[in-house]
């Protein structure tokens, strides 16, 4: 068979136009139309229900029941706030016959701590948060950014003032907005930012995030889909040209006074392991060295054995070249050494190590300032994205823009004044598809970070410009959209049904886009390791400060002091401040993290991978987590259940799934347990950490 060979869709317009023919006109994307609030029945109680209801109706679905109390207890905890309700909260809800009894608990877990640090990872994995990528400036305080983030949650700061302290943080009125800007200079690699690192950046971390609209591709050349032209991109980066960043000083007056004393203290401490690495080492350095000598060429060897004092310049550089061939390495003295020599050498080195990563510095933020010099430059297309060849001059401006929009002072905050507008059809439309996502799994529209003509249409646009409109309505608040939504019947609707049931809807809705069952799915990364500290009572909930190492990095990174990142030692913390980048030197990721597929925060994430693969079952089953873990939940089942292996059992279903136990479960549970001796008590614990339904909303 002959095959036929189709041009691309650029060679395709571009014959039409020589030709004298106009291309087909695009429609405009749905996207950009404006809002329209639809019309609901006022006596409905919430009026997602009835939005939803008439796509049932239309499609002849039929819906599944509610969800009894203890799964829906379940679900908001882990919504809302990433962990498991305790089994005094499961009780209390239980024996609540209120009319209001699920409303009160969503009401407590927003008004929770945890709260803000569940859904900052959200936000986070969008904005591109990490805390090392390699060669950031803004490293070693870019935690202080996920703090602001999640103190600015937990206060229900509005949506558009949130996107504002992103973009503009550095103008703002409120004293801590400054920090929300490390999502600008998180990008920079030198205070310089000679290759324009922020405003590049800029442009497509903001056009994704809170316009849903993927710029990337307009750096080279126009949009090849929807109608944002190669001079969209570069005016819109015209608006984050003049920005450079700047150090703020965090350190309090008395850190200042101190910090000579503090450096002296640890360089002291360096000389002292260097005295016992020096024990060690100097007597094979010389060994080591004639070794050395022979795998150079002569007159090298002889430029070594000159007094150093007497080299040329040309001969230190020969000295320099060679010297990583010469000098001792680790490796080289482990083989030389005798064995106690080589423990006492690994352990000093370790140390050495160590003490050299947590070099005592005062506390900064990498902020960011507008630069009158380069506001006063002119703004240029770059020739298929090559900063050395400059096109046609630009004016600042955005995909979009009103046509007679001027700008006058920051120009960022002319673009902020019509991104964050009531009237801006993309802005609350994009916002509000990214709660509906967290809470459900999939947004109205399946892509979102994509609202043009490649990305998904929404399965209910009534029902998105019913919530853009109620959002804009509510003054933007995210607490009262996450309440909107987990108090619809939607929500509260049961994940498991029956085989007929599930038949009746096959043919309409397989996938069940337009939720007559609730959506069952496994669990993120960080809520999966929270779950497993939390019911084995070693979870630190302490909120705001650096991340920790995952232990497998921590092992790999003594290796080497030069890529440190900034970490701290408590590693039973929340899983969001468990450290994660990348480096192209070494792996920066925890293994749990990428196991279950958490993102390393190079580039933005718009909805993470939810895979079931057997490197998971393997690492719950066999990872260091879970022993641990088990032995914890063990001892705790010991202590806090009542007397007798069947108050154990009772007990432990309750930490952990959050219900009771069935008959059959109880009856199999205490057939193992016996006495319930510790180890059975033990593997009593890890079964439970390991069944399905601890991995997943229910």
């Amino acid at each position: 068979m002959k095959r036929i060979r189709t041009a691309p869709l650029a060679l395709l317009l571009a014959a039409l136009t020589m030709s004298g023919q106009q291309p087909p006109a695009k429609p405009p994307l749905w996207s950009l139309r404006p809002v329209v609030r639809p019309e609901v029945p006022a006596n409905d109680a919430n009026p997602i229900d009835a939005l939803i209801a008439r796509k049932h109706q239309q499609k002849g679905l039929r819906v599944a029941g509610r969800a009894d109390k203890a799964t829906l207890l379940r679900r908001l905890h882990l919504d809302l706030t990433g962990l498991p309700p305790t089994p005094a909260a499961l009780d209390q809800f239980l024996n609540d016959s209120s009319p209001n009894a699920y409303a009160k608990v969503v009401d407590k877990l927003l008004a929770d701590p945890q709260h803000g640090v569940r859904y900052a990872r959200h936000w986070l994995d969008v904005l591109g948060y990490a805390d090392v990528d390699e060669g950031m400036l803004a490293e070693s305080g870019i935690y202080h950014w996920r703090d602001w983030v999640i103190k600015s949650l937990n206060r229900d700061l509005p949506y558009n003032q949130f996107v504002r302290a992103h973009i503009a943080g550095d103008l703002s009125p409120r004293a801590d907005d400054f920090f929300a800007t490390g999502f600008l200079t998180r990008a920079a690699h030198s205070p310089a930012d000679g290759a324009e690192d922020i405003a590049f950046n800029a442009v497509e971390k903001v056009s994704t995030a809170f316009m849903a609209m993927s710029t990337g591709c307009a750096k080279c050349h126009d949009h090849m889909y929807d109608p944002i032209l190669q001079r969209d991109y570069y005016a819109m980066k015209a608006l984050f040209d003049p920005l450079l960043p700047e150090k703020k000083n965090l350190a309090t007056a008395d850190e200042i006074l101190r910090h000579e004393e503090v450096l002296e203290r640890w360089r002291a401490q360096q000389n002292v392991i260097q005295a016992r690495m020096d024990v060690l080492t100097k007597p094979y350095e010389k060994q080591i060295f004639e070794e050395r000598m022979t795998f150079l060429p002569k007159d090298v060897e002889a430029v070594f054995r000159k007094d150093p004092k007497l080299r040329t310049v040309a001969e230190q550089e020969i000295v320099t070249r060679y010297n990583t061939v010469v000098a001792p390495d680790a490796r080289k003295f482990r083989d030389v050494m005798k064995p106690h020599e080589t423990v006492l050498y690994e352990w000093t080195r370790k140390g050495q190590t160590e003490l050299r990563r947590d070099a005592p510095t005062l506390p900064v933020f990498w902020t960011v300032r507008a630069d009158a010099s380069r506001a006063a430059q002119k703004n240029n297309i770059y020739l298929g994205g090559d900063r050395t060849k400059k096109g046609d001059e630009v004016q600042p401006g955005f995909p979009f823009a009103p046509k007679d929009l001027k700008f006058e002072g920051d120009r960022r905050q002319v673009f902020l004044n019509w991104l964050t507008a009531g009237d801006n059809p993309l802005f609350a439309r994009v916002a509000v598809n990214r709660l509906w996502q967290w809470h459900f799994g999939e947004g109205i529209a399946g892509s979102p970070s994509d609202f043009g003509r490649t990305g998904q249409m929404p399965t209910n646009p009534e029902l998105l410009d019913w919530l853009a409109s109620e959002f804009v309505a509510r003054g933007y608040s995210m607490k009262a959209m996450h309440r909107l939504i987990v108090t619809s019947e939607a929500y509260q609707r049961t994940g498991v049904v029956t085989k007929e049931l599930q038949a009746a809807n096959a043919a309409a809705d397989a996938n069940n886009r337009h939720l007559w069952k609730f959506p069952a799915r496994r669990l993120e990364a960080e809520a999966i390791r929270d779950s497993v500290l939390a019911v084995s009572g070693k979870l630190d909930t302490a909120i705001g400060g650096m991340s920790f190492r995952g232990s497998d990095i921590n092992e790999r990174r003594v290796m080497s002091a030069t890529r440190t990142g900034y970490y701290d030692t408590r590693d039973t913390r929340r899983g969001i401040y468990m450290g994660r980048g990348s480096d192209a030197s070494m792996n920066m990721m925890p293994a749990f993290l990428t196991t279950f597929d958490a993102e390393d925060g190079h580039a933005p994430c718009a909805r993470r991978e939810r895979s079931i693969t057997a490197p998971q079952v393997l690492y719950l089953l066999n990872g260091e987590l879970t022993q641990v873990a088990s032995r914890d939940l063990a001892e705790r089942l010991f202590l806090e259940a009542g007397p007798g292996a069947a108050a154990k059992v009772d007990y432990g279903y309750k930490l952990v799934l959050g219900r009771a136990p069935s008959a059959t479960e109880r009856d199999a549970a205490l057939s193992y347990l016996g006495k319930a001796e510790p180890a059975q008590l033990t593997g009593f614990a890890w079964m439970l950490l390991n069944l399905s339904e601890f991995v997943f909303l229910p």
